[in-house]
């Protein structure tokens, strides 16, 4: 049997296994195996009996804990089993603080470590009080956005809506004694950078893993920031798969939208903010993922994520605002509507992989929904290049090749990037525009230009 989350082999007894009973003790328990070679064949100890009285003392003296060790005969050679139970507290070794993860032991420090022991006295990061946040710093506007959302979806009594901020506040779960919490800050301030870094989205758009193209920041409230990345990523990260059905146009893409909303609020559920790590969105033209600073409750595997499974939010507080807005359930669907929602599409499975710091999901698109375009820095040249035959500026052509890097450029950015003014910009645009090699797709505020092939 080869090692395991639970299994480790040992051909002797070190005292440095000390930090691997600890990562036992802190995750799911476990045992180790000393006399047996790194397959699990049993190759005997010369010092079974010193070491059956001299390991439950060195963990003792360690840690402070009591674990069984046995010792066994197989084939005439004695051997030793350590059997660690998983302990409902932290536990370290010499002051150190270790973790079993996979068949691999870390060290737990900083952030983790912070995470780590509170799980362990059964607090959570979005429930702690923050003192510096008050209600002058809850934002009115998102307040009535959640209410809107609230009365629709009518999970909570329309009276509570028309309780004061304060009243609001308590009713939600978002206040810890007379302070307001962490979850209070993430989900109802305009800007809650101001309290706790990386508490935005990050999305770039790649040709390949070396080249970004163009990115874009989503910020303010994690309630507002959902609506504002899919449509950001509908607009101008995703091409759709055009398709007629007698005179109607239908636009296909490789991501359903119920998968991806589904995702990016899971990703928001779940994320260790304290990592002040963003959640990160990478699209190519074939994938898209979605890295997240989270993790899986303790003692799950990717088995369990993929199957049946009870609802548990790494922000229990941020999860319930979410659930009475109607964006989420509560019964721990999540996964189940990503795969439903790709199976219906006639899209791949998503596939999950699962670090110590961050979950990631991969969209992968079907070869009938991929639109290849080349590389971006050779369409810039040869579509430049032939509307340069057709007698446009230099000026012109240095606006055309900055919409082709990103085409969300505003014409305020574009006159700053090429120290042009204003009004010159907006002439070459109207230019561009009335020849038909540009058109806006979407608002003057959330949409882009496109650049037509003729």
């Amino acid at each position: 049997m080869p090692e395991s989350q639970n299994v480790e082999w040992k051909s002797k007894w070190k005292d440095e296994y000390l930090g691997w009973i600890c990562g036992y003790a802190n995750a799911q328990g476990g045992k180790i195996y000393i006399g047996c070679d790194d397959n699990g064949n049993v190759i005997g100890l010369t010092n079974a009996h010193k070491l059956l009285e001299d390991i439950p003392n060195k963990v003792k003296d360690a840690m402070g804990i009591i674990v069984g060790v046995n010792l066994y005969e197989k084939d005439g050679k004695e051997y030793i089993e350590i059997d660690v139970p998983a302990y409902p507290i932290g536990i370290s070794c010499k002051g150190i603080y270790y973790y079993r993860s996979g068949s691999t032991r870390q060290i737990l420090t900083g952030p983790a470590l912070e995470t780590f022991l509170m799980r362990k006295r059964g607090v959570t990061w979005d429930n702690l009080p923050l003192p510096a946040f008050s209600l002058d710093d809850v934002d009115n506007t998102v307040v009535e956005h959640f209410k809107e959302w609230a009365s629709k979806k009518g999970r909570i009594d329309k009276s509570v809506l028309d309780e004061p901020k304060d009243v609001l506040m308590e009713k939600l779960h978002l206040m810890n004694g007379s302070y307001l919490t962490n979850a209070a800050m993430l989900l109802f301030s305009k800007d809650p950078e101001k309290w706790q870094l990386g508490a935005y989205v990050k999305i770039g758009y790649f040709e390949t893993d070396a080249d970004l193209i163009y990115q874009d920041e989503v910020h303010g409230s994690i309630l507002e920031q959902i609506d504002k990345i899919v449509e950001l990523i509908y607009l101008k990260y995703m091409k759709a798969k055009i398709t007629y059905e007698g005179m109607q146009r239908i636009e296909r893409y490789f991501v359903p939208e119920e998968a991806l909303r589904e995702a990016l609020l899971n990703a928001l559920c779940h994320k260790r903010y304290q990592s002040g790590v963003p959640i990160q969105i990478s699209v190519y033209e074939d994938k898209l993922y979605i890295a997240n600073c989270g993790c899986l409750p303790e003692n799950w595997t990717l088995e369990n994520l993929m199957r049946k499974h009870a609802s548990s939010p790494y922000n229990p507080n941020i999860a319930h605002v979410f659930y009475l807005a109607g964006f989420i359930e509560s019964w721990g669907r999540g996964i189940e509507k990503i795969c439903s929602a790709c199976e219906n599409d006639g899209v791949p499975q998503p596939v999950y992989t699962i670090h110590p710091g961050d979950i990631m999901i991969e969209f992968i698109a079907p070869e009938n929904r991929v639109i290849r375009s080349g590389k971006v820095t050779d369409r810039v040249t040869d579509r430049v290049t032939d509307r340069v035959t057709d007698d446009l500026d230099e000026t012109t052509v240095r606006i055309l090749t900055l919409l082709f890097e990103d085409p969300a450029y505003t014409s305020a950015a574009i006159a700053e990037k090429l120290s042009l003014s204003r009004k010159t910009v907006s002439q070459r645009i109207k230019e561009l525009k009335g020849r038909g090699i540009i058109e806006r797709i979407g608002s003057d505020r959330k949409g882009y230009w496109k650049i037509n092939n003729e």
